[in-house]
């Protein structure tokens, strides 16, 4: 009895994602949803630049490129002329939350019926491991050699930062580090399709995520790093979910 197989939106191809990176991970979870809801043919990605910025590589549908962190403009253009398309902006912490954050939360605020799955790494990993904003207090990067410092600000939440806009109808954040947190992770990027195929707006999933090669750690150092380091600062849950009120 065959009880896994890969699913059909996901390319069968070499990852060019470091080893032990949540990248790959979470382009599976994507597919998999996608083939369940049977909107593979309806799918339109906004890929960023960044780690995820070949991400029409692995996706075995429409994907298109944006300028960095304005993938969510590109979205909402998209969805707009396309009404019936299934929408993603695919984004990390440094395309979201340090170059694009205007284009994140005027979609967010405007209730753009799309979907946004938010790579949080705590650094950013494609340029070479610099400081993101996402960074947590007193960890070393390319950029911050002695750790995160006070006078470089704090670690931004998005979630909680966009669960004050009126906009937004589902946020939560999950991870990847582990095989339960990755089911958990799976079943949110479920729900937020759904929410949009049904048209109840903006939703956002942010997803923490490994970087063994930016972080200096191996594979299993990283996954408990997120656990007993990054979970501590960005915890685990629904942040805001309308439907359930209404």
């Amino acid at each position: 009895m065959k009880l896994y197989q890969r699913p059909k939106s996901l390319k069968n191809v070499h990852t060019h994602f470091c080893p032990g990176c949540g990248h790959g991970i979470i382009h599976k979870l994507i597919c998999e949803v996608v083939d369940e809801l049977k909107i593979r043919e309806k799918m339109i990605a906004i890929a960023p630049v960044g780690c995820g910025v070949f991400g029409y590589n692995y996706w075995d549908f429409d994907v298109s490129e944006a300028a960095h962190g304005r993938t969510p403009a590109v979205a909402t253009g998209i969805k707009r002329v396309h009404p019936d398309k299934i929408v993603l902006s695919y984004q990390g912490d440094g395309d979201l939350a340090a170059i694009g954050t205007a284009e994140i939360i005027h979609a967010a605020n405007r209730g753009e019926n799309i979907t946004v799955i938010f790579v949080n790494n705590a650094i950013y990993g494609m340029t070479g491991g610099q400081m993101a904003p996402t960074t947590l207090m007193g960890q070393k990067s390319t950029t911050t050699p002695f750790g995160r410092e006070k006078n470089l600000g704090y670690p931004i939440k998005v979630c909680e930062l966009l669960a004050q806009l009126e906009g937004t109808t589902y946020l939560e954040r999950t991870s990847v580090n582990s095989p339960l947190n990755v089911m958990k992770t799976r079943k949110a990027i479920k729900k937020a399709f759904e929410l949009q195929i049904t048209n109840k707006g903006f939703s956002l999933i942010e997803v923490l995520s490994m970087c063994p090669t930016n972080w200096k750690k191996d594979a299993i150092e990283s996954c408990n790093f997120v656990k007993e380091q990054m979970m501590k600062i960005f915890p685990l849950g629904v942040i805001k979910d309308t439907t359930k009120t209404k």
